[in-house]
């Protein structure tokens, strides 16, 4: 003993970790798939590209729920399924011929404003995402909508999409709360300035304004999470179109 407390004795050396088996224990190792990989590549480009932000709104559905419950039935006899996604695919696309802006893409130095809206519907597959797209989607009612996203929904999981039909979006929607998913922030589709996020539609406590004074009421309530590209949009842009968004939504007229 030299007389130096036990904290002074130097530690002995520790050797680096051989491997991740050896850390966590049996693994399964496998390549990624092309799907993946094309994936990866594209996110990481456009997390690099672009310089993203993301704004979020809450949006209340009595008014969309209370429309469904009227249009599902009669739509299912015409074989069209009736889904929350395809309100917010008619409501984007309305207020996106107000806030044409958003319907955009960036090139170099350019900003190419796009007449037509050809909506990219995200589809989620066994081992990854694919992004058919819903062309000239402002000609569409709420029924063709809806008919339009459940045919390239069904055709992608298929694997029977035609390879121009997943290229030429200048919008995008993506719809995780089918999951339950509540929040998140997407990345955008190079070269596209924006993409919206649909969360799960939950009943939610609300206050609500009314002539005797505010009260509380269970209303079913959702978050439009949108991210945009600080290049071509500036958060007044974002604000102002995810509010008529969400006012579409709240407000919406029977006949539509």
């Amino acid at each position: 003993m030299d007389g130096r407390s036990p904290s002074c004795i130097p530690s002995p050396p520790i050797a680096p970790p051989q491997g991740v088996d050896e850390l966590v224990g049996p693994t399964r190792r496998e390549p990624m798939s092309v799907m993946r990989q094309a994936i990866g590549r594209h996110m990481t480009e456009s997390r690099r590209t672009a310089a993203h932000c993301t704004t979020i709104v809450e949006a209340d559905f009595s008014r969309v729920a209370a429309r469904r419950r009227e249009l599902r039935d009669p739509m299912r006899r015409r074989d069209v399924n009736l889904t929350y996604l395809a309100f917010v695919a008619r409501a984007t696309v309305e207020a996106l011929q107000e806030h044409p802006r958003l319907n955009a893409s960036v090139d170099g130095t350019d900003i190419v404003y796009h007449d037509d809206i050809n909506l990219g519907i995200a589809v989620a597959l066994e081992d990854g995402l694919i992004v058919p797209v819903v062309r000239r989607a402002q000609r569409l009612s709420l029924e063709g909508m809806a008919a339009a996203i459940a045919d390239v929904a069904d055709r992608a999981r298929a694997g029977k999409l035609e390879p121009d039909e997943i290229h030429g979006g200048t919008f995008t929607i993506t719809n995780p709360g089918q999951f339950g998913a509540v929040l998140a922030t997407p990345i955008i589709s190079q070269p596209q300035v924006a993409i919206l996020d649909l969360e799960a539609i939950v009943k939610r406590p609300i206050v609500v304004e009314g002539a005797d004074g505010d009260s509380i009421a269970i209303h079913p309530m959702t978050y439009l999470c949108m991210s945009w590209d600080h290049r071509a949009l500036d958060g007044a842009d974002a604000a102002r179109f995810l509010g008529d968004v969400k006012a579409r939504l709240e407000e919406w007229e029977v006949s539509r």
